[in-house]
């Protein structure tokens, strides 16, 4: 069963936590999924794939009637996000998919056959229910070439799909306690799959601007408070795309030791 915590709760919009499966396989990566309500209508954020849908479906009925989840948002395209979706439209033909134009002709692959709301380049506004205010803000090349995140103004909670992933032990804790230990788990993982420091430091001079309480990544632990800005200092900081000098290294050894 997910673990299941409340984050934000105003008497009109609430966002859930659903993650840390005890009962995952170890051969899955682990991933954190999102509900954000406004009133009884629902979001999903990266809802996951299809191996924990039947967790998924469990921790989102006792959160929102299953008719009252209005779209799915697939922030970029790996299966780990959305690989579900075929899932999800068997129990709710209803459902809206917002996703990166760039990827709005592949995520239908993975099942259903829906047409997907290719979000634009330059980001829109997410409606939910009576709400206009979910923004959706690129991080295109931050892993994807097509790649959002998302900021809540009323909660000030920025979620921010890989950005901030960090591959921890499935009995870490939630929230990050300790900041200065959480680099062991993210500084691989941003130095193989963000390839671009402009892009990068593109998205960082955006979300600077924002007003953040609680950063909550796809992977890995929620960022409360001055943890947001030390993890963007830290990630500012980052020489991202450099694990390529440790491949290119390791081939070129590996070549070598074959002659």
């Amino acid at each position: 069963m997910l673990k299941s915590i409340e984050l934000f709760n105003d008497g009109r919009r609430r966002w859930i936590f659903l993650g840390r499966d005890p009962k995952k396989p170890d051969t899955l990566i682990d991933s954190n999924q999102y509900i954000i309500m406004e009133g009884d209508k629902a979001t999903l954020l990266d809802p996951g794939g299809l191996e924990i849908f039947p967790s998924m479906i469990a921790g989102v009925s006792r959160e929102v009637e299953i008719e009252n989840v209005e779209s799915i948002m697939a922030s970029h395209q790996d299966p780990d996000i959305v690989s579900s979706l075929s899932m999800w439209f068997s129990v709710q033909d209803k459902l809206s998919v917002y996703a990166p134009w760039v990827w709005s002709s592949f995520i239908p692959h993975f099942g259903g056959a829906r047409e997907v709301k290719a979000i634009p380049d330059e980001g829109m506004i997410l409606p939910l229910g009576s709400s206009r205010d979910l923004q959706l803000i690129p991080c295109h090349y931050c892993h994807s070439s097509g790649h959002f995140t998302l900021y809540d103004p009323r909660a000030k909670i920025l979620f921010s799909s890989d950005i901030g992933a960090a591959l921890v032990p499935a009995d870490h804790e939630i929230f990050v306690q300790d900041f200065k230990a959480m680099p062991q788990y993210m500084e691989a993982f941003h130095k193989r799959w963000m390839p671009s420091n402009r892009a990068k430091n593109a998205w960082i001079q955006r979300v600077r601007q924002l007003d953040i309480e609680m950063m909550v990544p796809q992977h890995g632990c929620i960022f409360r408070g001055e943890d947001v800005q030390r993890f963007l200092d830290w990630f500012e900081a980052l020489q991202v795309g450099s694990a390529v000098d440790g491949i290119t290294a390791g081939i070129a050894e590996t070549a070598e030791a074959a002659l």
